[in-house]
C-alpha cells in the first residue's frame, strides 16, 4: 500500500468549501481512495494543521478535526529533526518552513515519493505532488 504524506494546507482545503483549493483536494483524496493509498501525517504536521484549523475556522473545529481523526501519525525523531535542520541551513529546501523540512526528512526516512499538498516547496525539493487524474 502506498503512503502519501499529507501537508496541512490540503487538509484546511478539504475541510473549508471557500478554500480556493477544495475541489481539487476532494478529487485528489477521492482519487487515493480509489487507489487505496494510505495517507499518513507527522507529528509536526498534526500540530501545524491544528494551529491552522483553530486560526481559520475557531478552536472547536480544530478539537473536532483532532478528536476525528483517522489517518496514522509518524512521529518524527531526533535523526528526523537533525536531517530537517540539514535540509534548511543547506538552503536545498527553498524558503520552506521548520515542518516543511522536517516532512521532507521523514519521507526520506520512510521512502515515500508523494505528497497530499498544494506548496510547491515541495516539488522544488524532489517529491512528487499528489494528483487528481
Amino acid at each position: 500500500m502506498e503512503k502519501i504524506l499529507v501537508d496541512s494546507g490540503a487538509v484546511f482545503a478539504l475541510l473549508c468549501r471557500d478554500d480556493q483549493n477544495h475541489l481539487a483536494a476532494v478529487a485528489v483524496l477521492q482519487k487515493m481512495q480509489r487507489q487505496r493509498a494510505l495517507p499518513v501525517l507527522t507529528n509536526y504536521l498534526l500540530a501545524e494543521t491544528h494551529a491552522l484549523l483553530a486560526a481559520r475556522l475557531g478552536a472547536d473545529a480544530a478539537r473536532l478535526w483532532l478528536r476525528s481523526n483517522i489517518w496514522p501519525v509518524e512521529r518524527a525523531g531526533t535523526a528526523d529533526e537533525k536531517r530537517a535542520m540539514e535540509i534548511l541551513l543547506s538552503g536545498r529546501g527553498g524558503d520552506c518552513t521548520l515542518v516543511d523540512a522536517t516532512s521532507f526528512a521523514v519521507m526520506e526516512r520512510l521512502a515515500i515519493s508523494t505528497v497530499f499538498t498544494f506548496d510547491l516547496n515541495f516539488a522544488h525539493y524532489g517529491f512528487r505532488l499528489a494528483e487528481t487524474a
